[in-house]
């Protein structure tokens, strides 16, 4: 335990003698990992939202006006015993006229005059596992080719292309985030070896006197690791500051959309990778640069 404590001892002092460069490197990390963990925290929250929407899926069969009671009824009874399906609720025409007045009273008007243009209507509610979600899709292909079937509106449909653009969202900011961490990386490299000159005369009497190299390059390496960690946990401070600050604003915009939930912070999982990762760029970092001591 004596090098690692003389290594941490070492950086301490020399971030203090850093002063201005490593207060630049801190906070080149600290952007770095912000935008990884702004992109981290939009996706979660994206994949929460599509999640809850996927558990209330529901498959709309619209009928035509005139299809008749027996073809119906027979609809019904399949559908009902569909291994992925968990309730069948018929909507006549006039049913779905009176929802559509207590849903949007603004737009009664539309409907004013007597017609009804909605059709009759089967609102399938469907299991959410994996296996029911498969059955479920091929089952929507199915029915559009029944007789009496005017139309079929499935959820997961939709679903699936909004999870696809949030793994897109997500990549994009892996990306974007990968090369500020680089650039950050490049930075901490940088301030460790300026700290390496500074103490060029203490390291050759070191090496003259045989002191071991975990002595020489420990405290090189604990630097880059001090200088990641306070990087990653002030982009941490920053982005939770930014969350709270816009988390009611958003909330009150997004409660309209239905089951959409609370927006929430990264997780204690997510939280501690994004501190750890920083651990290993700046320890990574302080290896390169303390090769230069050979």
């Amino acid at each position: 335990m004596k090098p690692l404590a003389y290594a941490f001892q070492e950086a301490l002092v020399s971030l203090r003698r850093g002063g201005r460069s490593a207060a630049m490197s801190v906070g080149t990390i600290a952007i770095a990992f912000l935008t990884l963990g702004g992109f981290l925290l939009v996706s979660r929250n994206l994949e929460s939202v599509v999640e809850r929407w996927a558990s209330a899926a529901e498959m709309s069969v619209y009928l035509r006006d005139d299809i008749d009671d027996a073809t119906r009824d027979g609809l019904v009874a399949e559908m009902t015993a569909h291994p992925a399906v968990a309730g069948v609720e018929f909507v006549a025409k006039d049913q779905a006229l009176q929802r559509f007045k207590r849903d949007f009273p603004e737009l009664g008007d539309v409907v004013a005059d007597g017609d009804n243009p909605f059709p009759p209507s089967l609102e399938v509610r469907l299991r959410t596992d994996a296996v029911s979600m498969g059955a479920a899709d091929a089952m929507a292909v199915a029915l559009t080719e029944r007789p009496g079937v005017a139309d079929v509106r499935y959820d997961a449909q939709w679903l699936s292309r909004l999870m696809a653009i949030v793994t897109t969202i997500r990549l994009a900011g892996l990306v974007i985030a990968a090369v500020l961490v680089l650039g950050a990386a490049f930075t901490v490299a940088a301030v460790v070896r300026l700290s390496l000159q500074a103490r060029a005369d203490e390291l050759d009497i070191m090496q003259l006197v045989g002191a071991p190299f975990g002595f020489i390059r420990g405290p090189s390496i604990a630097e880059g690791t001090l200088l990641g960690g306070i990087g990653a946990v002030l982009s941490l401070a920053a982005l939770w500051g930014v969350f709270v600050a816009v988390r009611g604003r958003l909330n009150d915009a997004l409660a309209g959309l239905g089951n959409v939930g609370e927006l929430r912070f990264l997780g204690a999982g997510d939280s501690l990778q994004l501190i750890l990762a920083g651990l290993i760029v700046g320890a990574l970092a302080g290896v390169i640069a303390s090769r230069a001591v050979r």
